[in-house]
């Protein structure tokens, strides 16, 4: 069984904001022209402008947007040459930003409040994933078919911000998550689910709970509960960008994104074609093309759910921020409340799907 991939924590994030302070004050932009050998748009010979994207994991389908942008030359016909570069476990996103290695990066909205709580001028540029990914999942010999009986259970989920969901998925069905559960730490993998070390384990849709089926696990083996359909679920996967960075360059900004939210809708629509395009940027052994269909199966849901269309890709549903800013104040992980409308630069999405029709 390969090893799931899942997400640094965000206590990094916390760990570096004292040394990334002093970022926060006014840089120069970070964009610098490509070679000059580079042809902009319809074999324009102006030269690309470079635009470094951090991802906040390393490559795999839940970024097949991005990498079907670059593939397909949306970023070249918007005049930009994009570094796509991948994350890992030690990679903190919001410090990548804002110190200039990184124009603009893929992290998690809860992620983007803490920091902008600790003072780094970050701002969302689109939404990607609109709704959460997270589930609780019980063997069907736990005999938990409902949350009530997880009361006194050993529950896994990771930690950094990411229990955050899990602990008001408690609350909202009457238990108390200090007194009524044993909350345990996940690793990157599943075995913790597979030895019996856990009782409840958190999955995420596109990832771990597939992990769990491909290891022989039949879906009719497992009791799972849907963190999104509780109410309480916290949006993820968020493109950000320093707000200096967006001041000075905001025809780029408005570039970058359109072209990111036309490789998710192509993604979306094209996703064999697509998944070829991300296992060529995968590393050798670490998933497999059938694992990364089913990601991509299940991350076009939460992109572009039922009832969205393509031109709503990336937009800002603001009763979901709304939510998940409730929730990080409500469990500390803010210390007081996000101001969304500074956190949410509305007008660059705005901008950038204007000549999308659907």
């Amino acid at each position: 069984m390969y090893k799931t991939l899942k997400p640094g924590f965000l206590v990094l994030v916390l760990l570096v904001v004292a040394m990334l302070g002093a970022c926060s004050a006014k840089s120069e932009p970070s964009v610098t022209p490509a070679a000059a050998s580079s042809e902009g748009a319809e074999g324009s010979d102006q030269p690309l402008t470079k635009v470094k994207i951090q991802l906040k994991w390393v490559p795999q389908a839940q970024f097949a947007g991005i990498y079907a942008a670059k593939e397909k030359g949306f970023f070249a016909d918007e005049g930009i040459d994009a570094e796509i570069i991948p994350g890992g476990p030690d990679i903190v996103i919001e410090q990548q930003v804002v110190n200039g290695a990184a124009d603009v990066g893929i992290t998690g909205v809860d992620s983007l409040l803490v920091s902008r709580d600790n003072g780094l001028p970050l701002v969302s540029l689109a939404q990607i994933s609109q709704k959460s990914s997270y589930r609780l999942i019980a063997k069907k010999s736990a005999g938990i078919t409902d949350p009530a009986q997880m009361k006194g259970k050993k529950v896994s989920t990771w930690f950094g911000s990411q229990q955050f969901q899990v602990l008001a998925f408690m609350e909202k069905n009457g238990l108390d998550p200090k007194k009524d559960i044993e909350l345990v730490k996940q690793g990157f993998t599943m075995d913790q689910f597979f030895n019996d070390q856990v009782d409840v384990a958190t999955a995420t849709i596109y990832n771990e709970y597939h992990v769990v089926l491909e290891s022989g696990t039949k879906e009719s083996d497992l009791d799972v509960f849907n963190i999104e359909d509780a109410g309480v679920g916290m949006l993820e996967d968020t493109l950000i960008a320093k707000k200096d960075w967006v001041d000075s360059n905001k025809e780029l900004a408005v570039k970058v994104t359109r072209a990111v939210l036309k490789g998710w809708n192509y993604a979306i629509d094209n996703q064999s074609e697509t998944v070829d395009i991300v296992m060529k940027n995968v590393t050798d052994g670490s998933t497999t093309r059938e694992h990364q269909v089913t990601m991509l199966e299940e991350i076009a849901k939460l992109i572009r759910p039922e009832g969205f269309t393509e031109k709503q890709v990336g937009s800002f549903v603001d009763e979901s921020f709304t939510r998940t800013a409730d929730i990080a104040l409500k469990y500390g992980l803010i210390k007081k409340a996000a101001n969304l409308d500074e956190a949410l630069e509305k007008s660059v999405y705005e901008e950038a799907v204007k000549d999308v029709t659907k």
